[in-house]
């Protein structure tokens, strides 16, 4: 038996139940959203969203108490790449993506509010406890005006509510907390093996947190949009890119930063945030060309399989620039 082998069988084993995990979560997460009244947009934007980027936040941690804090910094940033570029992407690949309009009005500035905040968290080569502290408590500002505003001014959902699962509350609570549960196991299985496969072949621990780590952390985001996809339940799928981008930044880098202040090499900021930053805007500019396409030609705003085509052409892209700057 080769040292690879058990590493391999984990992370095989692990996006399996990814995929499992997502299928039940997701029923549950729509079925709980029909039961409630609550739209699919806004159990995507919170509830799916801090969820699946639970296994983030864990990895986060435990860097920060193992003294590679990059190592976190570079599992939010390249988290976020993995949303847009991978998940976003193959998701729209799969599927058109229609648009709420909501996320041009509300979202999108959000977005790319707390993008610009990360990079003047990052700009000195320190991420720092206070700044750390500060930026992870604007989540509860945040959630709450997104709740409240949400609730106040809900316009009709574009789904279709027959795609949305009828069960009782108490089968969609159980699929939400069984599937929610399978995911976080999974996710750490598959990382786990996914590092050891890198640390068997002599990757830095940069590199870990910003491809290996990040793309695993990421799977469960990846599995639960393209499970929403495939059912229908569109506003999931996107919502849960725009929510978990916030949350990866105001959650996951600033737990790190919050323990322990982290040293940083100016790639992360020049070569990986601007990538990352890179890709938000590119985003919120297809989310805009999508609602003005829609309002022109009195359409369906969508995130066509063009625009997800750019998405994942892009984040390999990254990947290349990656690997180009290691060889230097």
């Amino acid at each position: 038996m080769t040292p690879l082998f058990l590493p391999i069988a984990a992370l095989m084993v692990g996006i399996v139940g990814l995929v499992l995990g997502a299928d039940k979560f997701v029923a549950g997460s729509a079925g709980a959203a029909r039961n409630f009244g609550i739209s699919p947009m806004l159990i995507g934007l919170t509830i799916v969203s801090i969820g699946t980027s639970a296994p983030e936040i864990i990895v986060s941690i435990n860097a920060a108490l193992d003294g590679v804090g990059e190592l976190a910094v570079g599992n939010a940033i390249g988290s976020n790449l993995a949303n847009i570029g991978l998940v976003l992407g193959i998701t729209a690949l799969i599927a058109p993506l229609p648009v709420n309009r909501q996320l041009l009005r509300e979202e999108s500035p959000v977005l790319l509010f707390i993008t610009l905040l990360a990079a003047l968290c990052l700009y000195d080569g320190v991420l720092r406890r206070l700044e750390s502290v500060l930026l992870a408590l604007l989540v509860i500002p945040l959630l709450f005006l997104l709740v409240k505003y949400k609730q106040k001014n809900a316009e009709p959902s574009d789904d279709d509510d027959s795609d949305i699962p009828q069960i009782s509350t108490k089968t969609a609570a159980l699929c939400f907390v069984g599937g929610l549960a399978v995911l976080l196991i999974s996710a750490k299985i598959t990382v786990w093996g996914a590092g050891e496969i890198a640390v068997l072949w002599g990757i830095s621990e940069l590199v870990i947190g910003l491809t290996v780590i990040a793309l695993g952390t990421s799977l469960p985001e990846l599995a639960a949009s393209i499970v929403s996809a495939l059912k229908g339940h569109h506003d999931i799928a996107v919502g849960n890119v725009f929510g978990s981008n916030l949350f990866n930044l105001m959650l996951v880098m600033t737990t790190a930063g919050a323990i322990a202040p982290i040293e940083l090499s100016s790639a992360v900021l020049y070569r990986d945030y601007l990538s990352m930053a890179l890709l938000t805007g590119m985003l919120v500019l297809f989310v805009a060309y999508a609602v003005k396409s829609a309002r022109k030609n009195g359409g369906q705003a969508l995130i066509s399989r063009p625009l997800g085509a750019i998405f994942l052409s892009s984040y390999i892209g990254y990947y290349g620039i990656l690997w180009i700057s290691l060889a230097q």
